[in-house]
């Protein structure tokens, strides 16, 4: 397919999740593609191979070391079950080996898939020269330029560091993961789902575990849910300095001395606490910045330095697009990412036949926290201020988990369906807390993306004895249920 006047087809830049799946729909509709992927260490010296910030040190890892955090629950529970089990202390040098050596099988794989392929994988830093051109430069610093009839920003990003003194002694999720020694005494800094997560399956683990929140927790979700998972984790030992800000961070011979200020804005106290390990989760910013965006005339937010793109993922320069976390409005999820990049090689090299272009309405996700939390569609705040309270019919309801109840635990699951009143009670949105919230959200996600009622989950049939089985028997008035 390629024209002579160019090197490739298609240069993808970025090899996580979203630019390796648009490079490898590409090469099926034969066009000559390449993936450029470089990875900068941390400020603590951290890097990683192929495969971007999920399979390294996103949602795989997280993923593993939350299961983990569950086992050590199940062996609890285990001895109410009749087996005659012990809980020893965690070994956390034996899971992060474990953990890190399933990634370099995974980093391998996709190295491996895309020789197989025959496309070709550089690793070196991209820069552009104009929009045809890209200067590539490899960790021994070396220079070469390639040129390609259109290119695929997929850079993703990368943690924030406050702008106080001290901060480098933090380190943030590119580090925790692959650290060998274990975290001890932890400070979580941050309200977002990845600080939420991190400081769950610490504590999970046996670590004496804070987590310092400026205002909210999981802006942007659901604030009925938010509070519940909040409260859970405070309930099984998590502490939340709330609403709390760092200003300082020290080394001393006892550890980190983060000094911070907490309580209302107006009458606001200073404290002082020693920690082992500092965990900054305060947000990300995108990788545009090496990429001489400005050189080409590829326009970003000022603000967010996330790239601007239309309905097609093309940026202000016709031939060259953006997907995944870069993007400006988009979302940061890898299944998003992923999605969008196929679709966007199908329109982009599928002579065949129509490829849609990606929808970001309605995507499932779950967040990993001690108590999860899966979710698709609107949350109340949002679907309020959309369609007004009086047109919306919410159903919701807090219920056991017949699986906890041999072991006497208190712990309540929660599922919540957000209704239009004036649309044949579509639901608009679903949000559940409890075990296994991804297995029960994906199913879910399918049936709102086809724009199901909530008559359609009354005739489905439970599945009994499940917790999925909730979602097809809520009824207005019955917000509790502490039957089967």
């Amino acid at each position: 397919m390629t024209d002579k006047k160019y090197d490739y087809d298609l240069v993808v830049i970025g090899g996580g999740s979203g630019g390796i799946a648009c490079a490898r729909k590409a090469r099926e509709f034969g066009a000559k593609v390449a993936v450029l992927d470089f990875v900068k260490p941390s400020p603590h010296g951290t890097e990683w191979g192929l495969g971007g910030t999920c399979v390294n040190v996103g949602c795989i890892p997280k993923k593993l070391y939350h299961t983990s955090a569950i086992y050590g629950e199940l062996i609890d529970e285990a001895v109410e079950y009749g087996w005659k089990v012990k809980k020893e202390s965690h070994d956390w040098t034996k899971l992060v080996y474990a953990i890190q050596d399933h990634i370099a099988g995974l980093n391998f794989k996709y190295e491996a898939d895309l020789m197989s392929k025959e496309i070709e994988y550089i690793n070196a830093l991209g820069s552009f020269v104009d929009a045809h051109t890209v200067e590539t430069t490899d960790a021994d610093g070396n220079k070469t330029t390639i040129t390609s009839d259109k290119f695929v920003i997929a850079v993703g990003g990368r943690p924030n560091y406050p702008k106080i003194p001290g901060a480098e002694l933090g380190i943030t999720s590119d580090d925790i993961f692959s650290r060998e020694t274990p975290p001890g005494k932890t400070l979580v800094v941050g309200g977002s789902y990845v600080a939420l997560e991190c400081a769950g399956f610490i504590g999970g683990l046996g670590y004496d575990v804070s987590v310092m929140v400026r205002s909210i927790v999981l802006r942007g979700f659901d604030r009925e849910c938010a509070e519940m998972i909040k409260d859970y984790m405070a309930k099984h030992k998590i502490k939340f300095l709330n609403p709390a800000e760092p200003i300082a961070v020290k080394k001393t011979e006892k550890g980190l001395l983060v000094e911070y200020e907490i309580g209302d804005p107006k009458n606001r106290q200073k404290k002082s606490e020693v920690f082992d390990t500092v965990l900054w989760a305060i947000g990300r910013t995108p990788s545009t910045k090496d990429l001489n965006l400005e050189k080409v005339g590829v326009k970003v937010d000022p603000k967010t330095q996330k790239i601007i793109v239309d309905d097609t993922e093309k940026t202000s320069v016709d031939n060259i697009y953006a997907i995944g976390d870069v993007i400006a409005g988009g979302l940061e999820l890898t299944p998003v990412a992923i999605l969008a990049g196929k679709l966007l090689a199908g329109r982009l090299f599928n002579k065949k036949g129509y490829t849609p272009k990606m929808d970001y309405v309605n995507v499932p996700t779950t967040v990993f926290t001690p108590l999860e939390y899966g979710s698709v569609g609107l949350h109340e705040e949002a679907a309020i201020k959309k369609y007004g309270e009086k047109n919306l019919v919410i159903y919701k309801k807090k219920f056991n988990v017949l699986e906890r109840q041999i072991p006497h635990r208190e712990d309540m699951a929660f599922m919540k369906l957000i209704c239009n009143a004036k649309d044949k009670e579509r639901v608009l949105g679903f949000h559940y807390l409890g075990p296994n919230a991804g297995e029960i959200t994906q199913a879910v996600g399918i049936a709102i993306k086809l724009g199901a009622t909530k008559h359609d989950f009354d005739m489905t049939v439970g599945i009994h004895p499940t917790i999925a089985e909730t979602m097809t028997k809520l009824e207005l008035g019955v917000t509790e249920d502490t039957g089967c």
